[in-house]
């Protein structure tokens, strides 16, 4: 897979599998690549070359929070993908207003949302509506310290065999849940199956 932009390549000649169980860190310094990447393997970007080809169901990105209709409700919202995927819409709407924590704001237009809260309203309906693979671009964004452990408890417990791609900055996180890792760097990617040696070449790109 290759993905390019105005000016440079981002990567090229990417190939990885990741198995239902997988649990993928993809790291990388600043503007090289990661959030795009979780971007690409979620449908919200295409490559410029190659292709995503899922075997297994996958999130929308965790942390991202745009895909929605910003004219509507989040209940709307709600409502609609809860169709989309053919979920109970009773239970869906229940899970997502008890996880989201969104309140009287599922009555607003998600365009009048903060990043936050869009990103509250992903995150629930993800754990709503279930997936095999969840894809997380900087679970750290999502709310506060409280709602951030909420999430991780959903994702790194309660769903613990179900696979996962995390761009983070986060390595105690990665070292902890991750067990490969992909890393970005100069328009080149590179996987490690020690997710300890991912974590050391990471942490010495940071300091050169």
């Amino acid at each position: 897979m290759r993905y390019r932009t105005t000016h440079k390549d981002l990567f090229t000649n990417l190939n990885f599998e990741v198995g239902r169980s997988g649990r993928l860190a993809i790291m990388g310094r600043n503007g090289q690549g990661k959030s795009t990447l979780i971007k690409i393997l979620g449908g919200v970007l295409p490559p410029t070359g190659g292709e995503v080809d899922w075997r297994m169901t996958s999130s929308w990105p965790i942390g991202f929070g745009g895909g929605f209709q910003g004219s509507t409700t989040g209940l709307d919202n709600i409502k609609f993908l809860a169709r989309l995927y053919n979920r109970d819409l009773k239970s869906t709407l229940a899970r997502v207003d008890d996880f989201a924590e969104l309140g009287p704001a599922l009555k607003m237009q998600v365009k009048h949302y903060s990043s936050g809260m869009r990103a509250r309203l992903a995150f629930g309906l993800s754990i709503a509506i279930e997936f095999d693979c969840y894809l997380i671009d900087e679970l750290v964004a999502v709310g506060d310290a409280r709602f951030q452990e909420k999430c991780q408890t959903e994702l790194f417990e309660r769903r613990a065999k179900r696979a996962f791609m995390m761009a983070s900055h986060d390595t105690a996180m990665i070292a902890e849940h991750c067990d490969r890792a992909l890393i970005v760097e100069g328009g080149r990617a590179k996987i490690f199956d020690d997710i300890e040696e991912a974590v050391d070449t990471y942490k010495w790109l940071r300091s050169a």
